[in-house]
């Protein structure tokens, strides 16, 4: 299997919802990426119900997510890339989807930190285990942009 976006983004999806498009987790998380409304508002998506309706609108969505992020650790990714964490190789796609769990704040904490900054979510989910199941895909398709729309 081709290690591409396409492939990052199915993995990254059946790890957050198993893919589906219309779950809601119980901590009100909406999607296939599993988006918060605080990161749905930061690109003017604020009817979540026609959010989880409509496919194309998560993909775009989850698109510019990664423009953005990928803007905001650029010098990390920098940095950080071909290193080693806790025996972890550090990877630009595991950052980014360490970054879609936990947020590029906390994963700029992680890598600055040499790893002693921890992060899990409310379901044990690492920035730790997304940096390690996420290495490896080549995003160089992505740009690096500060302000992406949908």
């Amino acid at each position: 299997m081709e290690r591409d976006f396409v492939a990052f983004k199915e993995a990254l999806a059946f790890k957050e919802s198993q893919g589906k498009y219309e779950i809601v987790n119980t901590l009100g998380y909406l999607g296939k990426y599993q988006f918060g409304k605080t990161t749905l508002a930061r690109f003017d998506i604020y009817d979540t119900q026609h959010f989880l309706k409509t496919p194309i609108l998560q993909e775009k969505a989850f698109v510019a997510l990664c423009k953005v992020n990928k803007w905001i650790l650029r010098k990390d990714i920098r940095r950080s890339e071909g290193k080693k964490i806790n025996g972890i190789l550090i990877t630009e796609s595991g950052i980014l989807a360490a970054a879609h769990l936990s947020g590029a704040g906390n994963v700029k904490k992680f890598l600055r930190s040499n790893g002693s900054q921890h992060f899990s979510d409310a379901y044990g989910s690492s920035i730790a285990s997304y940096l390690k199941k996420f290495a490896n895909y080549d995003l160089s398709n992505i740009v690096a942009e500060r302000l992406a729309k949908v």
